[in-house]
């Protein structure tokens, strides 16, 4: 069986996507953009031995989807400890909510939401109670 291994972020202005999610979820960036010869951060999202993958970020080649068009690419989705504050630094930083907040019956809170560049990722926060 083949597992994710790695997620890319495309922006239209990477500075302003690393500033977005440093703020929002806490990661680090590192620039790799001597391996690639090209703009292209290392995105670290924790520690290695906790479970979870890391990624990259660098500038979109091409214009993104229309507003209202979908999404041209795999969403991610975060799990996240406090879906109400993360959510409100999501906003705080920029964000917009895509799809609001809504129960997985006994089994989590879920959501999606746009970042500064117009990508859609997913908060996914466990919890039996959620009705």
């Amino acid at each position: 069986m083949a597992r994710p291994v790695h997620f890319e972020i495309q922006a239209d202005d990477v500075d302003r996507a690393r500033a977005f999610y440093a703020e929002v979820f806490g990661w680090t960036f590192e620039d790799y953009s001597s391996f690639v010869d090209a703009p292209y951060w290392w995105v670290v999202t924790g520690p290695d031995d906790e479970p979870g993958i890391n990624g990259g970020l660098l500038v979109r080649p091409a214009p993104a989807p229309a507003p209202q068009q979908g999404t041209n690419a795999f969403v991610c989705t975060v799990g996240i400890e406090d879906y109400d504050a993360t959510e409100a630094k999501i906003l705080a930083a920029g964000g917009q909510v895509a799809l609001p907040k809504y129960a997985l019956p006994g089994m989590a809170w879920q959501g999606y939401y746009l970042d500064t560049e117009g990508n859609t990722f997913g908060l996914h926060q466990p919890d039996p109670d959620a009705a």
